[in-house]
């Protein structure tokens, strides 16, 4: 009873803060789902939904001082039920085999793939000699070759003659995961096409379409009133697209920690609905209006409104209706005569967001969208109780400026660091010369040209916003041209995140002492980090490359082809180093096209081509044999040919405490799940 007791005490001290905790038990339960090695089926939902309905139902007859235990597991189960509906929902067929031949479809989005060519969705599939039923509902192929026969526009129906595949799995054994990004996404094919693109209809009028053609329209005018450089950064701040926009620009912006100003964020929402409410409360303060009505309510309808407006013409894309989300639901609380920046507020969007789209949990978007927004939101809730109103009101703005800056990066470091294994040394010093000529000049800029474009004057706002967009890329320029400005870190252990991200809510959130506890996991994990292990031998799913971690780093057995693979495994080894300079390093024996690996006198052999596999006698000495080809040949060791693999995914190979060799396929960590398996989808009726 006395423990009972204590335990109501401290969790009286947190009445009223309790809410920024669902949308974590709804994060718990979504990943309970994505970490599962076996899809679920009825009867696991039907638990799930026994346990969330008696959770929260038995909360109206547990002691008060438990009822917020029994929510919470009614929240996890929650969690759980959203994220198994929405791999259900979305479905679709994927390509089972490599294609090749006639791809027609509709145009639905146009970016720019990793090799800085132009990219294109496509829906309303049709491919050669295949049944509705079997066509992936979308397919996104990169054109390379003359294109010049057509200049493509959303809503276009063309077609091209290209090669698909289905969806890649992990590069190693658990790692980032395209196949299960691209089944959210309905992709259910990505490829490539060398002949030039067509159209085969006249293009469609259809009102589905009609805001895809408003933002292409948009994007031409923008990048026909700001040239060069800074008209791709335009068009992508206002209107999402960022096809204008060449690689060393995106390549450098991320290396001085500024790629978040050109993703529509939390930031651009916040910004162009900030500037549109004070000019509206401005304009009203100016009139007799503001005697008679409240100004303050008038204005946030406005900035509503200019928000809808940018969600709609800036794509609609997941990472933007979660920033409109939150800027919502900031604005309402001013229309309801709430506080409107709060835990709280952040708390809601959270959770509508994850109860919308549970896979955005595990993508960097969301996480560090959050993170710097709690993070800030703690601190400036903190800072208020602590102002010092005597300092000038330029030094308080500077000394928030600092602060903000230093925080937000601070709280996404992590998570940038994680997925994308690197940190910007001087992101700090770029953010605080480019955010506030972001938030200044640019969107106000870009709210002025709206105003003007009517009048044709919208040039005068461009000259405006094209010279705060040449400083930021210049800002991008000098930052990544210092020595050592990038640095490059390990793939972190996969529960590092998860005990970063939990020590820092509870830091946040609880109230009290205790909420010091949560420096203890964020300390472990951030220990932890720089010794995480990696894979002594990976092999690609291909089994065309291996790559063996040397006393020099990894070596990888060629320097072409299966260039995502090589590139993916040296960033997660947190290595500086290119595919040349690796494939140049020793570490392998070779004979032909036989290379030799040794793993602690255990050796394992990599054949290329057919002609070298079919005059192999045996193993050549090796326990594992690998080989790019159908292997129909009976050898005495473990052999995963072209076929194995295409089942098992990309090998890691290590020694046991015994000397002996142990192998993890992708396949085996990552579990038969919907969208790497033929694990059927449940038969329901979502339209």
């Amino acid at each position: 009873m006395r423990l009972l007791g204590d335990l109501n005490i401290i969790l009286l001290n947190q009445r009223g803060h309790l809410f920024g905790w669902v949308p974590v038990g709804l994060g718990l339960g979504i990943s309970l789902y994505f970490g599962l090695r076996y899809e679920p089926v009825e009867l696991d939902y039907l638990i799930a939904v026994v346990v969330a309905v008696g959770a929260l139902g038995a909360t109206v007859w547990l002691p008060l001082v438990l009822r917020p235990f029994g929510i919470l597991v009614g929240l996890v189960a929650i969690g759980f039920l959203a994220a198994g509906f929405q791999a259900h929902r979305v479905a679709g067929p994927v390509l089972g085999y490599r294609y090749y031949g006639p791809i027609q479809g509709r145009i639905i989005e146009i970016d720019r793939s990793a090799s800085d060519a132009v990219r294109v969705t496509l829906d309303q599939v049709v491919l050669a000699d295949m049944s509705p039923q079997r066509t992936p509902a979308r397919v996104r192929v990169a054109l390379y070759g003359d294109q010049s026969f057509l200049d493509p526009k959303v809503g276009m129906e063309v077609i091209l003659t290209g090669h698909l595949s289905p969806p890649s799995g992990p590069v190693e054994p658990g790692g980032y995961d395209f196949q299960r990004n691209a089944w959210f996404d309905r992709l259910g094919a990505v490829g490539y096409a060398r002949t030039s693109m067509l159209l085969s209809g006249a293009e469609p009028d259809r009102w589905q379409l009609w805001i895809g053609k408003v933002r292409q329209a948009l994007s031409m005018a923008v990048q026909r009133g700001i040239e060069g450089e800074a008209g791709g950064f335009a068009a992508a701040l206002t209107t999402g697209d960022r096809s204008a926009m060449s690689l060393d620009t995106v390549k450098d912006l991320r290396g001085a920690n500024l790629a978040h100003l050109i993703a529509i964020s939390g930031l651009h929402m916040g910004l162009l609905s900030g500037f549109v409410f004070a000019l509206v409360r401005v304009a009203l303060a100016l009139t007799p209006f503001a005697l008679r009505h409240n100004s303050k309510k008038i204005a946030a309808v406005f900035a509503l409104v200019a928000a809808s407006a940018y969600l709609l013409l800036s794509g609609s894309a997941v990472a933007t209706q979660r920033s409109y989300i939150m800027v919502v639901v900031i604005l309402t609380a001013v229309l309801l005569d709430r506080q409107a920046l709060t835990l709280r507020s952040v708390a809601m969007a959270a959770t509508i967001i994850l109860l919308l789209e549970p896979a955005e949990l595990t993508g960097p978007g969301f996480q560090m969208s959050f993170a710097a927004t709690t993070a800030l939101v703690a601190v400036l809730a903190w800072q208020k109780t602590r102002a010092v109103t005597s300092r000038p009101g330029w030094l308080r703005y500077l000394g928030m400026l600092l602060l903000s800056s230093f925080v937000a990066g601070a709280a996404t470091a992590p998570f940038a660091a994680a997925h994308f294994n690197q940190v910007s040394h001087f992101g700090l010093i770029a953010n605080l010369l480019s955010v506030p000529v972001m938030g200044a000049v640019v969107m106000p800029a870009a709210v002025v040209a709206a105003c003007l474009a009517p009048l044709g004057l919208e040039w005068i706002a461009f000259a405006v916003m094209e010279a705060g967009l040449n400083w930021i890329l210049w800002v991008a320029h000098w930052i990544t041209g210092f020595d050592g400005a990038v640095g490059h870190v390990v793939e972190p252990r996969r529960w590092t995140l998860g005990a970063l991200t939990l020590g820092a809510l509870l830091v946040i959130l609880w109230q009290g002492r205790l909420r010091l506890l949560g420096a203890i996991p964020m300390v472990v994990a951030l220990a932890a980090w720089p010794s995480s292990p990696r894979p002594v031998l990976l092999v690609s799913e291909s089994g065309g490359l291996m790559g063996l971690m040397t006393d020099q780093g990894r070596a990888l057995t060629k320097s072409t082809g299966d260039g995502f693979s090589a590139d993916s495994w040296l960033e997660n080894d947190g290595a500086a180093i290119d595919r040349l300079a690796a494939a140049a390093r020793p570490g392998f024996a070779r004979d032909g096209r036989l290379v030799w690996a040794d793993i602690g006198g255990q050796m394992v052999l990599l054949v290329t081509g057919k002609t070298a596999l079919a005059a192999l006698d045996g193993c050549g000495g090796a326990v594992v044999l690998i080989a790019n080809q159908p292997d129909e040949a009976v050898r005495p060791c473990d052999v995963y040919d072209l076929r194995r693999l295409a089942r098992t995914g990309a090998l890691s190979i290590a020694l046991d405490e015994q000397g002996g060799l142990i192998i993890k396929t992708a396949r085996d960590v990552a579990g038969q799940r919907l969208w790497n398996s033929r694990v059927p989808a449940m038969q329901w009726n979502f339209q």
